[in-house]
């Protein structure tokens, strides 16, 4: 079981680490958004590629990855920080028993370790398999799922851990639509040519691994066409992605006894004592509809088709901790088919992954320690209090809301939390057990850790000041529960660059607009706005002022709906809103924020740019990315954000400031008459 964020995320920042990188010989460095543009391009035309084209050129796709950009090289410098946090922990003797040190060195000492783990081969998970080799009725079959809930295995449906919606004081249990080996119902569903390809080789990866891991090899193929059309059932039922995003149409409260009523086939008090979680009074459901369909999956496919799905459900789901045939196999369909990428990663590189995944916080207190000192954050503390404050103003002077709806806002504005760097406390990992053992046994004891670790927040109190992101990921997130913006060291670094390199204007575009102006817009978007200062679904708009938004934002969503990105591939506007919003939220409140700083207000060129230039070049440089066409094609199905080209020239033909400082005239692909800019903070 995973806890399942129901928040939005955007990479995107700037330079804190480089200030902490190690002193060295000072060498002048070129301006990085004057080296980075394409002056060739047009910037009323394609202002993305205008503003990192010469980077894009020159810096193909490696064979290892499906995208690559700023990200990525922002990546590999923190992978080699936490390489030598990793390799100096394994090479420790005598480490204290579950202290930091032990819990990471021998987890990475037992990962590195390929050839006791090419010994193994499918052993360390005989015992699970066994168990459900000897499932011998529906009831058994159930008692199973609820096993499974502490591994890393789909089981037929979603469960989680979260905040009740309407109450975030409590955690309550959530059930939901899941159980799919394939990234959504749209891959079981579409039939354009690619898709089906998809689901070709996906059946074959199915067969290859249902042969490698059970004694009765020769019998894959015939199971592996059986799970597909279990899951395909599965699918059939699940919602599409932007029907997900309605918190109102995904939150139904129901008595635990009154869920056994949409699936008679399982009684889920005794499900929660099998799966060991305490008795529920009450849970949430996200899509009552889907459990339906599995009950009905339950009756009528044959209990050895359901066995065949947990066994697939158990190995792929650790098949990058088994041995290589496991390993490649899943490399092969999930990194090559889907996502374009044909070469795999070093080991090393897979294994800090995995760990920034598993014991992600252990490696950042070390992190922290290390290479972000409570000295490098300051300049980003008073960066967001800056943005905060334009964000208010925006607020107070927007001509469409009512006073009454614009109060609320500010007070919800006034109450968010926010959360930068790392954790002011960090998690207990007591009980956590890692030795120099099986890897796969050890992450197998990670998610039991986890699963419990989890399950205990059901009879605790919310820990509000908890992250659900490490410091060392370049990301970010709101959370609107907490009614809280989440900003990780990692996710304001630029490689190569101190922070003192870096002018205000790259840092309010980079960080200012993309982050931190995007994730506080994020509890104001279509979905956001609808939560309380609290963190409560609880709606205080004005009737008036709710559909004046929806006016709005409809406009945005039909812009977006007309962006073809690969084929005959478009844009989902509805389901990509939320990340639209909050681009262009963001790009907005940034600039004001921008506006009140000495550089804006001098005027002065840097490398020739006026501030207004930077400004928005720094914005563009946080999406400067290219992805391989499978990756791209993937992104449209399963993403609620849109490609970075798009998400750097949507927002910005809607902004006259934009226009400004390029000269982009009327008659430029990217100029858009005033009626139809769309204008929401």
């Amino acid at each position: 079981m995973k806890i399942l964020l129901r928040t939005a995320i955007v990479l995107g920042a700037v330079g804190l680490l480089a200030s902490c990188h190690p002193k060295t010989t000072e060498v002048q460095k070129p301006d990085i958004l004057r080296a980075d543009m394409d002056t060739t391009v047009d910037p009323g035309k394609d202002f993305y590629r205008y503003a990192n084209g010469t980077w894009l050129k020159n810096n193909p796709i490696p064979a290892t990855e499906s995208r690559w950009g700023i990200g990525n090289l922002v990546k590999d410098e923190i992978y080699d920080q936490l390489k030598k946090i990793s390799e100096d922990a394994a090479n420790t003797k005598d480490a204290p028993k579950n202290s930091t040190t032990q819990r990471i060195g021998d987890l990475y000492s037992s990962a590195m370790d390929s050839n006791a783990i090419e010994k193994e081969g499918i052993d360390p998970l005989n015992p699970e398999l066994k168990e459900i080799d000897e499932i011998k009725d529906k009831q058994g079959l159930v008692d199973m799922m609820a096993q499974l809930q502490a591994y890393n295995a789909g089981t037929g449906f979603g469960m989680s851990v979260g905040q009740d919606e309407k109450n975030s004081s409590i955690e309550v249990l959530h059930f939901g639509q899941g159980g799919l080996g394939l990234p959504n119902r749209d891959y079981y569903l579409n039939n354009d040519a690619r898709t089906k390809n998809i689901r070709e080789q996906y059946v074959k990866y199915l067969a290859k691994t249902l042969d490698a891991s059970d004694a009765k090899s020769g019998s894959g193929n015939a199971e592996a066409k059986e799970v597909m059309e279990l899951e395909t059932a599965l699918a059939r039922v699940s919602r599409k992605l932007e029907d997900l995003r309605d918190p109102y149409k995904n939150y139904n409260k129901m008595a635990t006894a009154d869920f056994d009523k949409l699936t008679p086939s399982i009684n889920w008090e005794n499900f929660l004592v099998k799966a060991t979680i305490p008795k529920q009074d009450s849970i949430i459901v996200g899509q009552p509809e889907f459990f339906t369909g599995l009950e009905e999956a339950i009756k009528s496919f044959p209990l050895q088709t359901w066995k065949s799905y947990l066994h697939w459900q158990l190995v792929n789901g650790y098949s990058e901790r088994l041995s290589k045939k496991f390993d490649q196999a899943s490399f092969h369909f999930y990194s090559t088919v889907l996502s374009g990428a044909t070469q795999m990663k070093p080991r090393w590189k897979r294994v800090i992954d995995y760990e920034n995944q598993g014991i992600g916080e252990l490696l950042g207190q070390s992190f922290v320690k290390e290479y972000f000192g409570p000295e490098a954050k300051q300049r980003y503390v008073k960066l967001v209090d800056a943005i905060l404050a334009a964000y208010k103003e925006h607020i107070l002077n927007v001509g469409w809301m009512s006073d009454s709806t614009k109060a609320r806002a500010v007070k919800k504005l006034a109450s968010v939390t926010k959360k930068i760097g790392y954790p002011d406390k960090w998690k207990d990992f007591t009980g956590m057990d890692i030795e120099r053992q099986s890897y796969c046994r050890n992450v197998i004891n990670i998610d039991h850790f986890w699963f419990t670790y989890t399950v205990k927040k059901l009879t605790k109190p919310v820990d509000r000041t908890e992250w659900d992101m490490n410091p060392q990921e370049y990301n970010a997130y709101y959370n609107p529960s907490n009614n809280e913006i989440v900003l990780p060291a990692a996710c304001f670094a630029v490689p190569g660059y101190k922070d003192s390199e870096l002018d205000d204007a790259l840092v309010y575009g980079y960080a200012g607009g993309s982050t931190i102006g995007h994730e506080i817009t994020h509890g104001f978007d279509d979905e956001g706005h609808l939560y309380d200062e609290k963190g409560n679904l609880k709606n205080w708009w004005t009737k008036d002022d709710e559909q004046k938004f929806k006016d709005r934002t409809q406009k945005y969503v039909d812009q977006f709906n007309k962006y073809v990105v690969l084929d005959t591939l478009h844009v989902n506007g509805k389901a990509s809103l939320g990340e639209n919003l909050a681009d262009l939220g963001g790009i907005v409140i940034g600039l004001d924020a921008f506006k009140q700083t000495e550089e804006y207000k001098s005027g002065k060129k840097v490398a020739g740019l006026t501030p207004l230039q930077r400004y928005f070049l720094g914005y563009a440089l946080g999406w400067m990315v290219q992805q391989r066409p499978e990756k791209l094609a993937q992104q449209i199905l399963t993403d609620v954000h849109a490609p970075a080209d798009l998400r750097t020239n949507g927002p910005l033909s809607n902004i006259p400031e934009f226009y400004e400082a390029f000269g982009i005239k009327k008659g430029s692909p990217l100029w858009r008459e005033e009626k139809d800019r769309v204008v929401i903070w």
